[in-house]
C-alpha cells in the first residue's frame, strides 16, 4: 500500500511523465489543404510527440481537393479540422454545430498583386482593369474591397497558377502572400516592382485557417479540446523557433503524401506563417479570435446574402488558449 502510494504521488508530481503512461485519448484532424508548411505546427506536434505529451494519441488525416476538411468535420470522420473563418460562419449559419477553438492565423493572407509597370499603385489605379480571382470563399475579401472603393474591374477566373498574370493577360492576380507571391517573386520579377494589397490594412481583415471541432465533441471532452489546442499551439511555437528541423518535418510528410517538395518554398511559407500567427501586438494570446474581425467577416457574408443570420460569437468562439506561451 505504501508504494502504491509513493506512486501515485510520483505521477502526481510528473504529469508528463504521467500522460504518456495513462491511456492516451484517440484524436484526429484534418488540415484543409495538402501538406505543406502551412500546417507545420500540427505534423511537428505529432512528429515530436506533443500531442502524447498532452495524453493525445493524435492522427493527421490526409488534406486537399479530394478530402473536404469540412465535410469530415461534419460527418465526424475527423475530431477537428482546419477551416478557413469565412467558411466555418456560413457552416455554422447552415446549422452545422462547430466551433472554433482557436483562430490560428491572426492575419489574412489573401492579397491582390499587380505590376507597378502597369501603373497600378494605389485602390484606385484598379479600375477598369483585368483582375483574376479564384472563386468560392476567395472572391469575399477582393469584391468587399472593390465595392469600398468603388471600383469597377473585370473578373477574370483564376486558374491553380499564376501564368496569366506572369503574362500581362490580367493586370492583378489572387495570391496567398506564403505561396503565390512567393511563386511571382522567383519567376524573376523583384518585390519592388510589385504592388501588393494587404487586405488587413485596408479594414478587410479574414482570417483564414482555424482549429475546429463539433460542440457535441467539445462537451463530451472538453479537457481533450483544451489538450489538443494547447499541443497544437506549442507545435506551431516550437516551429517557428527551430524552423529547419521544422521544415524538415514537413518535407517528410510531403513525400509519404507523394507530393513535389521545395525545401526553399516551404522555409518561405513557414516564415510567412509566423508573421500570420503571432498577433503583432505582444500582448495578446496567440489563437483568440478577435470579436471585430469576426464581425467583419460575418457582415460581409450577410451582405453578399451567404447567410441570413450572424451566429453568435459567444457561441461560435470557444477560449481555448489561454496556456499557450510565446
Amino acid at each position: 500500500m505504501k508504494g502504491a502510494i509513493l506512486g501515485l504521488l510520483f505521477l502526481l508530481a510528473c504529469p508528463g511523465l504521467g500522460a504518456e503512461e495513462a491511456v492516451l485519448k484517440k484524436a484526429s484532424f484534418i488540415p484543409h489543404w495538402s501538406p505543406q508548411a502551412q500546417f507545420a505546427g500540427y505534423y511537428v506536434a505529432l512528429d515530436k510527440g506533443i500531442y502524447r505529451k498532452y495524453g493525445i494519441d493524435a492522427g493527421i488525416l490526409q488534406g486537399g481537393p479530394d478530402f473536404s476538411s469540412c465535410e469530415y468535420l461534419k460527418d465526424k470522420k475527423a475530431d477537428f479540422a482546419s477551416i478557413w473563418l469565412s467558411r466555418a460562419i456560413q457552416m455554422r449559419s447552415e446549422g452545422v454545430r462547430l466551433i472554433n477553438v482557436a483562430q490560428v492565423m491572426q492575419r489574412s493572407a489573401l492579397i491582390l498583386i499587380a505590376k507597378k509597370s502597369g501603373g497600378i499603385h494605389e485602390p484606385k489605379d484598379l479600375n477598369g482593369k483585368k483582375v483574376s480571382l479564384w472563386e468560392g470563399d476567395f472572391q469575399l475579401q477582393p469584391k468587399a474591397f472593390f465595392k469600398k472603393y468603388g471600383l469597377d474591374v473585370k473578373i477574370v477566373p483564376q486558374s491553380y497558377t499564376i501564368n496569366l498574370f506572369l503574362r500581362d493577360g490580367v493586370d492583378a492576380v489572387s495570391a496567398m502572400w506564403y505561396n503565390e507571391y512567393h511563386t511571382i517573386i522567383n519567376s524573376g520579377i523583384d518585390p519592388d516592382e510589385l504592388t501588393t494589397f494587404f487586405f488587413d490594412e485596408y479594414g478587410l481583415n479574414f482570417p483564414e485557417d482555424g482549429i475546429y471541432t463539433l460542440e457535441e465533441t467539445f462537451r463530451r471532452d472538453p479537457s481533450l479540446v483544451y489538450a489538443f489546442v494547447q499541443a497544437s499551439l506549442e507545435g506551431w511555437l516550437y516551429s517557428f523557433s527551430h524552423p529547419d528541423e521544422a521544415v524538415d518535418v514537413v518535407l517528410k510528410y510531403m513525400r509519404d503524401a507523394r507530393i513535389p517538395v521545395n525545401k526553399v518554398h516551404q522555409k518561405w511559407m513557414l516564415e510567412r506563417m509566423r508573421d500570420l500567427i503571432l498577433p503583432k501586438d505582444t500582448s495578446v494570446m496567440i489563437g483568440v479570435l478577435d470579436r471585430s474581425d469576426y464581425e467583419v467577416v460575418a457582415g460581409v457574408l450577410r451582405e453578399n446574402g451567404m447567410i441570413k443570420d450572424v451566429p453568435d460569437f459567444d457561441s461560435f468562439f470557444i477560449r481555448c488558449a489561454d496556456h499557450a506561451k510565446r
